[in-house]
């Protein structure tokens, strides 16, 4: 089990695999703890969106740029932070904490591949296809037990996926 902190943070990822609910829990719990929520997503240069869209996944070449520039958003954004990120690999979590100079936790939202492909064949207007939950899958790794965050199932509403995130965090 991954480290939960003493005191609350500022800055906190929501990760996950796509479709795995990163906007839509993130912006309700910023809501709920007093903070702001960042898109992620909308921070991916426009050749990153054209490869994914493409079905074509993104490499690790592909995502530092990314990375960097969410870390970047992060650093100079002030008071609570919250912004989607898949942050599937360790390597990804590292650069994102590097970038940040403070502490950083990460809130994983899990949940099988089927309940996650379902939401995925419902949502419109994203330009991550399907075809692509399984390289998401296969390039996941959970936090690990050294790393400041939790891991949250989303077999539920996303009032009690918040729910569940606020009765893990510190006071």
């Amino acid at each position: 089990m991954p480290v939960i902190p003493e005191k609350l943070p500022r800055l906190f990822v929501v990760m996950g695999v796509a479709g795995c609910g990163k906007s839509t829990v993130g912006k309700s719990l910023a809501k709920e703890i007093g903070g702001i929520y960042l898109e992620g997503d909308a921070l991916h240069p426009q050749e990153n969106v054209e490869k994914m869209s493409a079905g074509i996944p993104l490499t690790d070449e592909d995502r530092w740029p990314w990375l960097d520039k969410i870390a970047l958003m992060m650093k100079q954004s002030g008071g609570i932070t919250l912004v989607g990120c898949s942050a599937l690999k360790r390597t990804y979590r590292d650069r994102l904490r590097g970038g940040c100079d403070e502490p950083v936790m990460f809130l994983h939202l899990s949940g099988s591949r089927e309940l996650i492909a379902d939401r995925m064949k419902r949502r419109e207007g994203h330009f991550m296809p399907l075809s692509l939950l399984d390289s998401q899958f296969a390039a996941l790794e959970p936090l690990q037990i050294d790393e400041t965050g939790l891991q949250t199932d989303i077999d539920a509403t996303t009032a009690q996926i918040v729910a569940r995130i606020v009765a893990e965090l510190p006071a």
